[in-house]
Protein backbone atom coordinates (compact mmCIF):
# COMPACT_ATOMS: atom_id res chain seq x y z
CA UNK A 1 0.00 0.00 0.00
CA UNK A 2 1.48 3.47 -0.99
CA UNK A 3 1.69 5.46 2.11
CA UNK A 4 2.80 9.15 0.21
CA UNK A 5 0.86 11.21 2.48
CA UNK A 6 -2.12 13.14 -0.16
CA UNK A 7 -2.44 16.86 0.51
CA UNK A 8 -5.28 19.17 1.22
CA UNK A 9 -7.06 20.69 -1.51
CA UNK A 10 -9.74 19.48 -4.07
CA UNK A 11 -8.15 19.07 -7.79
CA UNK A 12 -9.54 21.28 -10.01
CA UNK A 13 -11.15 20.46 -13.29
CA UNK A 14 -7.50 19.43 -15.23
CA UNK A 15 -6.66 16.63 -16.72
CA UNK A 16 -3.76 14.51 -14.99
CA UNK A 17 -1.70 15.40 -17.67
CA UNK A 18 -2.44 18.81 -17.82
CA UNK A 19 -1.71 18.54 -13.79
CA UNK A 20 1.56 17.04 -14.36
CA UNK A 21 2.74 19.17 -16.91
CA UNK A 22 2.38 22.10 -14.73
CA UNK A 23 4.71 20.89 -11.92
CA UNK A 24 6.94 18.79 -14.41
CA UNK A 25 9.79 21.41 -14.57
CA UNK A 26 9.80 21.71 -10.93
CA UNK A 27 9.78 18.06 -9.99
CA UNK A 28 12.94 17.69 -12.74
CA UNK A 29 14.66 20.67 -10.82
CA UNK A 30 14.08 18.10 -7.49
CA UNK A 31 15.39 15.66 -9.23
CA UNK A 32 18.13 16.92 -10.63
CA UNK A 33 19.70 18.45 -7.61
CA UNK A 34 19.27 15.66 -5.72
CA UNK A 35 21.25 13.19 -8.02
CA UNK A 36 23.16 15.02 -10.23
CA UNK A 37 21.53 13.26 -13.87
CA UNK A 38 19.57 14.24 -15.86
CA UNK A 39 18.98 11.05 -16.82
CA UNK A 40 18.16 9.62 -13.61
CA UNK A 41 16.11 12.50 -12.89
CA UNK A 42 14.27 11.82 -15.92
CA UNK A 43 13.84 8.14 -14.87
CA UNK A 44 12.42 9.12 -11.45
CA UNK A 45 9.96 11.24 -13.34
CA UNK A 46 8.64 8.55 -15.85
CA UNK A 47 7.67 6.30 -12.59
CA UNK A 48 6.22 9.43 -10.71
CA UNK A 49 3.82 10.23 -13.17
CA UNK A 50 2.64 6.10 -13.44
CA UNK A 51 2.22 6.52 -9.88
CA UNK A 52 0.08 10.12 -10.54
CA UNK A 53 -1.78 8.10 -13.32
CA UNK A 54 -2.55 5.23 -11.11
CA UNK A 55 -3.74 7.45 -8.32
CA UNK A 56 -6.98 7.92 -6.98
CA UNK A 57 -6.99 11.92 -7.63
CA UNK A 58 -10.17 12.50 -6.25
CA UNK A 59 -9.04 12.43 -2.92
CA UNK A 60 -5.91 14.27 -3.63
CA UNK A 61 -6.58 17.96 -2.50
CA UNK A 62 -3.03 19.40 -3.58
CA UNK A 63 -1.49 17.61 -6.30
CA UNK A 64 1.88 19.54 -6.90
CA UNK A 65 2.31 18.39 -2.75
CA UNK A 66 1.46 14.96 -3.69
CA UNK A 67 3.92 15.32 -6.89
CA UNK A 68 6.42 16.78 -4.77
CA UNK A 69 6.52 13.94 -1.91
CA UNK A 70 6.46 11.66 -4.41
CA UNK A 71 9.39 12.44 -6.16
CA UNK A 72 11.57 13.43 -3.75
CA UNK A 73 10.89 9.84 -1.68
CA UNK A 74 11.97 8.26 -4.72
CA UNK A 75 14.96 10.31 -5.20
CA UNK A 76 15.96 9.06 -1.56
CA UNK A 77 15.88 6.08 -2.57
CA UNK A 78 17.33 6.08 -6.01
CA UNK A 79 20.29 7.96 -4.12
CA UNK A 80 21.21 4.49 -2.32
CA UNK A 81 21.80 2.57 -5.29
CA UNK A 82 23.23 5.18 -7.70
CA UNK A 83 26.17 5.84 -4.66
CA UNK A 84 26.62 1.85 -5.45
CA UNK A 85 26.68 2.11 -8.97
CA UNK A 86 29.82 4.72 -8.55
CA UNK A 87 31.92 2.37 -7.19
CA UNK A 88 32.49 0.80 -10.28
CA UNK A 89 32.34 4.22 -12.37
CA UNK A 90 36.10 4.87 -14.25
CA UNK A 91 37.76 7.83 -12.81
CA UNK A 92 35.90 10.92 -10.93
CA UNK A 93 31.95 11.41 -10.95
CA UNK A 94 31.20 14.83 -11.53
CA UNK A 95 27.35 16.04 -11.70
CA UNK A 96 26.02 15.49 -15.33
CA UNK A 97 26.07 19.37 -16.87
CA UNK A 98 22.27 21.04 -17.75
CA UNK A 99 22.09 23.88 -20.66
CA UNK A 100 20.57 26.43 -18.06
CA UNK A 101 20.69 29.37 -21.09
CA UNK A 102 17.31 29.74 -21.25
CA UNK A 103 16.08 28.04 -17.88
CA UNK A 104 18.35 29.21 -15.21
CA UNK A 105 16.85 27.97 -11.76
CA UNK A 106 15.55 24.71 -13.82
CA UNK A 107 11.86 25.45 -12.47
CA UNK A 108 12.75 26.15 -8.80
CA UNK A 109 12.04 29.49 -7.59
CA UNK A 110 16.20 29.54 -6.54
CA UNK A 111 19.14 28.54 -8.19
CA UNK A 112 20.37 27.26 -4.93
CA UNK A 113 22.11 23.51 -5.19
CA UNK A 114 22.72 24.04 -9.15
CA UNK A 115 26.28 25.25 -9.47
CA UNK A 116 29.05 22.05 -9.58
CA UNK A 117 30.86 23.24 -6.81
CA UNK A 118 27.34 23.00 -3.99
CA UNK A 119 26.35 20.11 -6.24
CA UNK A 120 30.01 18.42 -5.27
CA UNK A 121 29.37 19.08 -1.53
CA UNK A 122 26.13 17.52 -1.27
CA UNK A 123 27.43 14.45 -2.20
CA UNK A 124 28.81 14.43 1.33
CA UNK A 125 25.04 14.64 2.43
CA UNK A 126 23.26 11.92 3.58
CA UNK A 127 19.60 11.61 1.11
CA UNK A 128 17.49 12.57 3.95
CA UNK A 129 19.71 16.01 4.56
CA UNK A 130 20.04 16.60 0.67
CA UNK A 131 16.39 16.28 0.16
CA UNK A 132 15.74 18.64 3.23
CA UNK A 133 18.62 21.17 1.80
CA UNK A 134 17.09 21.15 -1.80
CA UNK A 135 13.39 21.54 -0.77
CA UNK A 136 14.02 24.17 1.89
CA UNK A 137 17.05 26.08 -0.09
CA UNK A 138 15.92 25.54 -3.69
CA UNK A 139 12.26 25.91 -3.33
CA UNK A 140 11.91 27.87 -0.01
CA UNK A 141 9.86 24.91 1.19
CA UNK A 142 8.27 25.21 4.85
CA UNK A 143 9.78 22.85 7.65
CA UNK A 144 6.44 21.12 8.57
CA UNK A 145 6.36 20.39 4.69
CA UNK A 146 9.65 19.40 4.89
CA UNK A 147 9.11 17.26 7.96
CA UNK A 148 6.00 15.36 6.06
CA UNK A 149 7.67 14.71 3.11
CA UNK A 150 10.60 12.97 4.99
CA UNK A 151 8.70 11.20 7.27
CA UNK A 152 10.50 13.15 10.63
CA UNK A 153 8.83 16.03 12.64
CA UNK A 154 9.87 20.15 12.66
CA UNK A 155 12.70 19.77 14.83
CA UNK A 156 14.14 16.99 12.91
CA UNK A 157 13.37 18.98 9.73
CA UNK A 158 15.42 21.62 11.09
CA UNK A 159 18.03 20.10 12.03
CA UNK A 160 18.58 18.37 9.16
CA UNK A 161 19.16 21.42 6.79
CA UNK A 162 21.22 23.07 9.37
CA UNK A 163 23.16 19.97 9.02
CA UNK A 164 23.81 20.00 5.91
CA UNK A 165 24.23 23.78 6.03
CA UNK A 166 27.05 23.46 7.95
CA UNK A 167 28.56 20.83 6.38
CA UNK A 168 28.36 23.11 2.70
CA UNK A 169 29.74 25.91 4.52
CA UNK A 170 32.95 23.71 5.73
CA UNK A 171 33.61 23.37 1.98
CA UNK A 172 32.30 25.70 -0.07
CA UNK A 173 33.96 28.80 -1.25
CA UNK A 174 32.63 32.45 -2.30
CA UNK A 175 32.78 32.53 -5.93
CA UNK A 176 33.66 35.03 -8.34
CA UNK A 177 30.75 37.17 -10.24
CA UNK A 178 29.80 35.50 -13.77
CA UNK A 179 32.00 37.86 -15.69
CA UNK A 180 35.12 37.15 -13.66
CA UNK A 181 34.20 33.15 -13.96
CA UNK A 182 33.79 33.82 -17.68
CA UNK A 183 36.99 35.98 -17.70
CA UNK A 184 39.35 33.40 -15.44
CA UNK A 185 38.02 30.76 -17.89
CA UNK A 186 38.69 32.45 -20.64
CA UNK A 187 42.80 33.26 -19.48
CA UNK A 188 42.87 29.49 -18.33
CA UNK A 189 42.04 28.65 -22.02
CA UNK A 190 44.66 30.63 -23.46
CA UNK A 191 47.32 29.44 -21.09
CA UNK A 192 46.16 25.82 -21.29
CA UNK A 193 46.30 25.71 -24.83
CA UNK A 194 49.52 27.44 -25.52
CA UNK A 195 51.17 24.95 -22.43
CA UNK A 196 52.05 28.38 -20.31
CA UNK A 197 53.23 26.65 -17.04
CA UNK A 198 53.86 29.68 -15.52
CA UNK A 199 50.46 31.90 -16.66
CA UNK A 200 48.30 28.81 -15.46
CA UNK A 201 49.98 28.82 -12.48
CA UNK A 202 48.96 32.43 -11.74
CA UNK A 203 45.83 31.66 -12.51
CA UNK A 204 45.61 29.02 -9.82
CA UNK A 205 44.97 28.91 -6.00
CA UNK A 206 47.44 26.61 -4.20
CA UNK A 207 45.13 23.94 -3.38
CA UNK A 208 43.63 23.68 -6.75
CA UNK A 209 42.24 20.67 -7.87
CA UNK A 210 41.54 18.80 -11.60
CA UNK A 211 38.66 16.51 -11.84
CA UNK A 212 38.33 14.68 -15.01
CA UNK A 213 34.70 12.64 -15.55
CA UNK A 214 35.62 10.89 -18.42
CA UNK A 215 33.96 7.20 -17.63
CA UNK A 216 37.18 5.23 -19.06
CA UNK A 217 36.95 7.53 -22.59
CA UNK A 218 40.20 7.84 -23.88
CA UNK A 219 42.49 11.04 -22.91
CA UNK A 220 40.53 11.45 -19.59
CA UNK A 221 42.72 11.49 -16.61
CA UNK A 222 41.21 8.67 -14.18
CA UNK A 223 42.80 10.68 -10.71
CA UNK A 224 42.04 13.85 -9.44
CA UNK A 225 45.28 16.43 -9.82
CA UNK A 226 46.04 18.60 -6.69
CA UNK A 227 47.50 21.21 -6.49
CA UNK A 228 48.76 24.58 -8.12
CA UNK A 229 52.06 23.43 -9.84
CA UNK A 230 51.55 19.74 -10.75
CA UNK A 231 47.72 20.97 -12.14
CA UNK A 232 49.77 23.43 -13.90
CA UNK A 233 52.16 20.82 -15.84
CA UNK A 234 49.21 18.31 -16.08
CA UNK A 235 47.52 21.05 -18.19
CA UNK A 236 50.74 21.99 -20.51
CA UNK A 237 51.70 18.66 -20.38
CA UNK A 238 48.76 17.79 -23.18
CA UNK A 239 48.68 21.28 -24.72
CA UNK A 240 50.51 19.66 -28.32
CA UNK A 241 47.87 17.47 -29.00
CA UNK A 242 44.32 17.69 -26.74
CA UNK A 243 43.39 21.38 -28.36
CA UNK A 244 44.06 20.03 -31.33
CA UNK A 245 40.77 19.83 -34.38
CA UNK A 246 39.00 20.71 -31.48
CA UNK A 247 36.33 24.00 -31.91
CA UNK A 248 35.57 25.95 -28.71
CA UNK A 249 32.18 27.26 -27.63
CA UNK A 250 30.61 28.70 -25.01
CA UNK A 251 27.66 27.55 -22.69
CA UNK A 252 26.24 28.36 -19.51
CA UNK A 253 25.62 25.19 -17.47
CA UNK A 254 24.18 24.88 -14.13
CA UNK A 255 24.10 28.69 -13.99
CA UNK A 256 27.53 29.35 -14.73
CA UNK A 257 29.86 30.05 -18.05
CA UNK A 258 31.75 26.62 -19.66
CA UNK A 259 33.56 26.16 -22.72
CA UNK A 260 32.84 23.86 -25.22
CA UNK A 261 35.44 21.06 -26.86
CA UNK A 262 33.73 19.84 -30.25
CA UNK A 263 34.88 17.83 -33.53
CA UNK A 264 33.35 17.47 -35.97
CA UNK A 265 29.96 19.46 -34.87
CA UNK A 266 29.74 17.45 -32.04
CA UNK A 267 30.71 18.01 -28.29
CA UNK A 268 33.35 16.24 -27.04
CA UNK A 269 34.02 17.89 -23.64
CA UNK A 270 32.89 21.12 -21.26
CA UNK A 271 35.07 22.84 -19.22
CA UNK A 272 34.55 24.87 -16.46
CA UNK A 273 35.32 26.19 -13.03
CA UNK A 274 34.78 26.93 -9.52
CA UNK A 275 36.57 29.93 -8.66
CA UNK A 276 38.00 31.20 -4.91
CA UNK A 277 38.62 34.95 -4.82
CA UNK A 278 40.39 35.81 -7.75
CA UNK A 279 42.14 32.46 -8.72
CA UNK A 280 40.75 29.03 -10.29
CA UNK A 281 40.32 26.45 -7.22
CA UNK A 282 38.72 23.63 -9.07
CA UNK A 283 38.95 22.34 -12.41
CA UNK A 284 36.23 20.26 -13.98
CA UNK A 285 36.29 18.87 -17.26
CA UNK A 286 33.24 16.56 -18.67
CA UNK A 287 34.40 13.98 -21.31
CA UNK A 288 32.07 11.02 -20.53
CA UNK A 289 29.51 10.86 -23.84
CA UNK A 290 26.54 10.33 -21.92
CA UNK A 291 26.68 13.09 -19.91
CA UNK A 292 26.99 15.66 -22.79
CA UNK A 293 24.29 14.44 -24.74
CA UNK A 294 21.75 17.75 -23.64
CA UNK A 295 24.56 20.31 -24.17
CA UNK A 296 24.75 22.45 -27.44
CA UNK A 297 26.98 25.87 -27.31
CA UNK A 298 25.18 28.69 -27.98
CA UNK A 299 24.31 29.58 -30.98
CA UNK A 300 24.93 26.47 -32.69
Amino acid sequence: MDDTPRAQETTEARTPTDVFAAERRRLFGIAYRMLGSVADAEDILQEVWLRWERTDRGVVREPAAFLTTVTTRLCINEMQSARARRETYIGPWLPEPVNTEDDPALGAERGEALQFAVLLLLENLTPTERAAYVLREALDYPYDKIAEIVRSNVTSARQLVSRARRHLAEGRRIPAPAPDQRRLLEAFLTAARGGDVAALEKLFTEDVVSYTDGNGVKLAARIPVHGRGRVAKFVAAFSSHFWTGKTVGWVQVNGQPAATLSEGGEVTTIVTITSAGAGIAQLLWVMSPDKLRHVVPAGA
